[in-house]
């Protein structure tokens, strides 16, 4: 469904992605994960058109889009929910919710999302005229994945949607993001949780310093011990209790 082709990235003569090459199956579950720095929200950025790549290309259904600007690729339904929320804060939830569909001006189809969308988020719907503002982290989160999901997006990109939430939270948003991927929505997961990501996912590449280290149906790289190592700390918690 969608497909980076050897893309390169360079910020001020600093090379942030080296020729990273993805392929992400329509309904799958796609995860990115690595650490801080390695260029996973660059990436994304890059599949969305919000910075423009120094070399490769992005395909979509086909499609080169590579020279295509951010509002064209999300006509075509390539959608991203950046990091940090990004709520209107002064605005009420519906009303964010109503931004998300700028692009449409059918009001029945609008309405029609709304209430697929109050369906998978009830939350939002008891929270709907509240100013975003007045909303605690977790339920500023969903509020922004329901906002990008308003604009009924084809491939949906998600960047570090459990950042700074509280556990039980982390939960619920990996079993939205599930149920999200079961209504026929492609997700794209960039996520610091890597346990998490690797569970809720169909396949995973690791990105270190721009490239992609490792790829694989995300069961295996679960069980991969250079994964275990620098991620999951499984086994340096197994060493630390033999030498105990």
């Amino acid at each position: 469904m969608l497909e980076t082709v050897n893309l390169t990235v360079d910020y001020d003569g600093v090379r942030a992605l080296h020729g990273v090459s993805i392929r992400v199956p329509e309904k799958s579950i796609v995860t990115i994960v690595g650490a801080n720095g390695a260029g996973k929200s660059t990436l994304l950025k890059a599949i969305v058109g919000v910075v423009r790549p120094s070399g490769g290309s992005v395909h979509f259904e086909g499609e080169d889009v590579s020279a295509l600007p951010t509002d064209e690729r999300m006509a075509r339904g390539i959608v991203l929910c950046p990091e940090g929320r990004r709520l209107f804060p002064e605005l009420t939830v519906y009303e964010n919710l109503r931004m998300g569909a700028y692009r449409l001006r059918d009001t029945v189809k609008i309405r029609q999302r709304l209430e697929f969308l109050y369906d998978i988020f009830p939350r939002v719907v008891e929270r709907r005229n509240q100013m975003a503002s007045s909303l605690s982290g977790g339920e500023q989160q969903m509020v922004a994945i329901a906002r990008a999901l308003m604009s009924n997006p084809r491939i949906l990109l998600l960047d570090e949607p459990t950042l700074g939430l509280a556990p039980k939270l982390i939960l619920e948003v990996a079993r939205l993001v599930q149920r999200i991927n079961q209504e026929g929505v492609t997700t794209i997961l960039v996520e610091q949780n890597v346990k998490l990501a690797l569970r809720v996912s169909d396949h995973a590449f690791v990105l270190e310093t721009g490239t992609i280290a490792l790829q694989g149906p995300s069961r295996t790289l679960m069980a991969d011990a250079a994964v275990q190592d620098a991620y999951l700390g499984r086994r340096t918690d197994e060493r630390s209790a033999v030498t105990r």
